[in-house]
């Protein structure tokens, strides 16, 4: 697995589950899929407070199940559970908008996952990272608070890459932050990585962040 390779999308289907499962003939696939990307890209911007990491979308022919995965469930669940009733409407009309028309019979269940080590999950740490770039917080000082808090929870390792105008630079450049064993040659370790870009005053600022985690009992 080279620096070229996505560590996430490398793995999928041999150690790692499809975020997306469904089967659909040709004249519905096109459908699903811009459904599942909108719902994704519209359920991450709604459940941002929530902490929110991931959407998998599970369909059959009369329903559908949404599992997100969440650093702070409470946020989603709302009280009394009002907050599940509000994103099944959300989904619902993603879907109305998508299609077009007015979907009917179909059932849409919500699952919440809680994330048990939020400063393990590699979206966490770059959003933050992201955040606090964007508070014109030094990128050195904040990648390195970001390693210090990841390596204290257990993480065997972690790499930080940024590329850009780094603090308004004139010409682009890449700064990496390494620390601990970040194995990118084998399938077998179990590493998670996300990318989030940085919308700062002199353009974006892209961040990856692979974190070396052990191994799932």
């Amino acid at each position: 697995m080279g620096q070229k390779v996505n560590p996430t999308g490398f793995r999928i289907g041999t150690f790692l589950p499809w975020k997306s499962r469904w089967f659909a003939d040709n004249n519905s696939f096109k459908q699903f899929l811009i459904e599942d990307i909108r719902i994704r890209k519209e359920l991450t911007k709604k459940l941002k407070l929530a902490g929110i990491t991931g959407v998998e979308i599970e369909r059959s022919p009369k329903s559908i199940v949404v599992t997100i995965t969440v650093s702070r469930p409470g946020v989603v669940i709302g009280r009394g559970g009002t907050g599940i009733e509000d994103v099944k409407k959300y989904i619902l009309g993603i879907m109305n908008d998508v299609r077009k028309k007015t979907v009917k019979d179909l059932k849409i269940d919500i699952r919440i996952n809680e994330v048990k080590s939020p400063e393990l999950s590699a979206y966490l740490v770059a959003e933050r990272i992201v955040s606090e770039m964007e508070r014109r917080i030094p990128h050195r000082r904040a990648v390195q608070k970001a390693i210090e808090r990841v390596m204290a929870s257990g993480a065997l390792g972690i790499k930080v890459v940024l590329a850009g105008r780094i603090n308004g630079a004139e010409i682009s450049r890449v700064e990496k932050f390494h620390q601990g064993s970040v194995p990118s040659q084998t399938l077998r370790e179990n590493i998670d990585y996300a990318q989030v870009p940085a919308l700062l005053k002199r353009g974006y600022v892209g961040v990856k962040v692979w974190i070396h985690k052990k191994a799932e009992a």
